[in-house]
């Protein structure tokens, strides 16, 4: 595990060092709170938003990319270009977008957009040099979602950090996430909150040998 994890790093620091465009994707499930961490991060290094946010499932239906985004901590800096991708789903039924309010018509095309999207996002993986999963802290991680989503990064050797979002509400469980995944380094944040966001940015440098 030690040498699997050093290889990581190792293999994190040299894209870091030597590509101009290195790409981070955030990955997970609809409603995880990815296009929240994304603006999160443009907001505190950027000083912009990347992309809206809602409650309704599949709201991120294009992949978006911020380039770019420079972090800082203790003198040391890290660039990269964020990707925000679409929520994975194994399942997508316009149904569901008729039961927040949306007319047959409009529920179908979103059902289709988001399709779509799920399609591009898994696509983008083989573009990306390290991902950042986020998952909801308050939902059960053994999903065949996410299985799905590790099993991809794993097959495709992608450094990974987990993010356990959403601790700030009462029901979250980090530990159980950590538990699902102990392959990997699990940190848990509130994105909406700002909550341990700094260990998040740590995280990331950890992750790249810094």
């Amino acid at each position: 595990m030690i040498n699997v994890l050093k290889s990581f790093k190792n293999f994190f620091s040299k894209m870091f060092g030597k590509k101009k465009k290195v790409k981070l994707g955030l990955y997970g499930p609809p409603n995880g709170g990815k296009t929240t961490l994304a603006n999160k991060v443009c907001l505190d290094w950027l000083g912009e938003e990347m992309g809206s946010v809602s409650n309704v499932a599949h709201e991120t239906r294009e992949v978006h990319i911020k380039e770019q985004v420079v972090i800082k901590s203790k003198g040391k800096e890290l660039s990269f270009n964020l990707v925000d991708t679409p929520g994975i789903a194994t399942k997508i039924d316009y149904e569901d977008f008729m039961k927040v309010g949306m007319k047959e018509k409009e529920a179908k095309e979103r059902a289709k957009e988001a399709t779509k999207g799920v399609i591009d996002a898994i696509k983008w993986l083989d573009d990306m040099d390290t991902v950042v999963v986020v998952l909801d802290a308050t939902k059960d991680p053994y999903s065949q979602v996410n299985v799905t989503i590790i099993g991809n990064l794993e097959a495709r050797k992608i450094p990974v950090l987990i993010v356990a979002n959403k601790v700030d509400l009462k029901k979250s469980n980090m530990k159980k996430i950590q538990a699902a995944f102990p392959q990997y380094e699990v940190i848990g944040i509130s994105a909406k909150f700002g909550k341990n966001i700094e260990a998040f940015y740590e995280a990331l440098f950890k992750l790249a040998g810094q």
